[in-house]
């Protein structure tokens, strides 16, 4: 291919998704829905010129960058303050109970269907299908109310976190055999990764508040990304190291103390969370753009015809919310409209799906249940936050229209001198 066209068509893709973003704010429909689209599209176009690049490896280097980016952007945007621990408490416990539970109960849809899978390599499978988008959350429940907006932030953004670490921890520890020795195998590696962790973290803060230079971003992004294979080839659980980073940048002042706190100058840390927010936004942007769009490349469109795909994906569409009801009903005890039907799936349910390992793949799942679900969980989400939006307007007139007629009750009955 041209390396002038191949620009030309990475230019246009960028200013497409900038643009669809922008429509997305205003119309609550998802730019994802977009994007894959415009893979779709262009998986045409070649098609129909005969070209058939391989796009899988894209897919893996794009899986791996967009993994960190993406945890490391939820570990900066959880701001842990005291007031906000009510929210912090029940948006945990309900982003936990609804991956676990959710999770659960989709691997034994998928043996039912699969009769042949054994249950843990079908909690892989499910597991991407249960975790929250926090990248398309975050800029959708803007028109919420502040309870609501922050509620859905905080449980998108644990709901990415646990799911993506108990994902690899399930996935790195399959050799082990017997429910004890998991547990304990699971547990020791979460010990000892926070450990190095929290290490390796309060040094990279200091060494980064003392760096002179510009160009600081990439080069502890490329120390985070050394970090993450190397703990990766230590069979540790990485993205623990990328997160406690976020937080600590983020939380420095709530989650250390005495002269570890002293050590650090609190005008250059804030500069350096500023600085890394910008860029790891801008730099998820990209990773999101063209994942979806090569995402919607690679679809296998003919296996969208199957009635055993639309059943299969209805009947975790059903499982999802019932259980997301539930839980909102019994633990938060107010509205429950329209978070109930705020779950949409996104970069994280492609990006574990593709780290399955062909160990576990089973060749009887298709994989356009991930397209299905994807599409059918964002037009949910517009919907609801569509009719939301008009539900408060609505309800914003009438108090309006109240409150003029008492004002004009109010005039009509003052006594005349």
């Amino acid at each position: 291919m041209n390396a002038y066209l191949f620009l030309i068509g990475l230019c246009v893709i960028i200013i497409f998704s900038f643009f669809t973003n922008m429509f997305s704010r205003k119309t609550n429909v998802p730019s994802v829905l977009i994007l894959i689209l415009l893979g779709v599209g262009v998986q045409q176009l070649m098609t129909y010129f005969e070209m058939e690049p391989d796009y899988f490896w894209a897919l893996e280097v794009l899986g791996i960058v967009g993994l960190i980016m993406i945890v490391l952007e939820a570990a900066l945007d959880l701001e842990l303050k005291k007031e906000n621990w009510p929210i912090i408490w029940k948006s945990f416990t309900i982003a936990s109970l609804s991956l676990g539970l959710t999770a659960v109960s989709i691997a034994f849809i998928i043996q039912f269907f699969i009769p042949e899978i054994n249950f843990l390599p079908a909690l892989v499978y499910a597991l991407p299908l249960s975790i929250m988008s926090s990248a398309i959350i975050i800029p959708s429940v803007a028109n919420l109310t502040k309870y609501k907006r922050e509620f859905l932030i905080y449980e998108s953004t644990f709901s990415d976190i646990l799911g993506i670490m108990v994902f690899y921890m399930i996935v790195e520890n399959l050799h082990v055999e017997g429910m004890r020795q998991l547990s304990f195998a699971i547990g020791s590696n979460i010990v000892l990764t926070l450990v190095i962790s929290v290490v390796l973290c309060y040094g990279l803060l200091y060494i980064i508040q003392n760096i002179k230079g510009d160009a600081k971003f990439f080069l502890f992004l490329a120390v985070l990304v050394l970090l993450y294979a190397v703990g990766k080839m230590f069979h540790l659980s990485s993205l623990i190291i990328i997160l406690m980073f976020g937080l600590l940048l983020r939380n420095y002042k709530v989650l250390l103390f005495g002269r570890l706190r002293e050590w650090l100058n609190d005008a250059r840390i804030d500069g350096l969370f500023d600085q890394f927010n910008m860029i790891t936004t801008e730099t998820a942007f990209l990773v999101r753009t063209f994942f979806f769009v090569v995402f919607g490349m690679t679809l296998p469109l003919a296996s969208l015809f199957s009635w055993k795909v639309w059943l299969i994906s209805v009947i975790f569409l059903a499982v999802t919310y019932i259980l997301r009801f539930g839980l909102f009903y019994v633990i938060e005890r107010k509205d429950t409209l329209p978070q109930t039907f705020i779950a949409p799936k996104g970069l994280i349910t492609v990006l574990l799906f593709f780290a399955i390992p062909e160990s576990l793949r089973a060749e009887k799942f298709e994989g356009a249940v991930l397209f299905v679900v994807i599409i059918a969980t964002s037009l949910i989400m517009a919907w609801a936050l569509i009719a939301s939006k008009s539900t408060n307007s609505k309800n914003g007139e009438e108090e309006v229209k109240e409150s003029d007629e008492g004002e004009k009750s109010e005039y009509i009955e003052m006594p005349i001198d």
